[in-house]
């Protein structure tokens, strides 16, 4: 489901997938961006994939900047360039997971992580626990361009 968005909104979309051309390449993982913006739109954190780990994905990269239970995230936006992913082969729990550890209300994404890895449903399973999910499909050639490299 593609949802209203604001202005803000796009500008830190743009933000994470700016961010992802940090990655370092991979052959076997999308490079993703990711921000997390308090309730009046101050970035908290930001992380992008593989920034301190070969195996960190963005979303969890940028999670561990700041504490779970931080009062600052009620409230808060997590934007990802790509869906946060809901299966994971590398670590014990998924961005998704990860997500809905913490008091974020809010998810806003560009591209639907394609079936290339795993079949992704964090989308669904964030609007199912409650979170409030936008997707932002405009962007989501800029998230790919980004990707090339896996999609060939």
């Amino acid at each position: 489901m593609i949802e209203s968005r604001t202005d803000q909104d796009r500008e830190y979309l743009l933000y994470a997938i700016e961010l992802a051309k940090s990655c370092p390449p991979s052959r076997t993982a999308f490079s993703v961006g990711a921000v997390i913006t308090e309730a009046h739109g101050a970035v908290l954190a930001t992380g992008y994939s593989r920034e301190g780990d070969p195996r960190e994905h963005a979303e969890e990269a940028a999670l561990g900047k700041i504490a779970s239970d931080d009062r600052r995230l009620d409230g808060a936006t997590l934007y990802s360039s790509l869906e946060p992913c809901s299966t994971r082969a590398s670590r014990p729990r998924s961005c998704t997971e990860l997500i809905l550890a913490t008091p974020i209300s809010r998810v806003v994404f560009a591209w639907r992580e394609p079936d290339l890895f795993v079949d992704c449903q964090g989308a669904e399973l964030l609007r199912a626990a409650g979170r409030h999910v936008v997707e932002v499909p405009a962007l989501a050639p800029l998230v790919r361009r980004t990707n090339d490299h896996l999609l060939q």
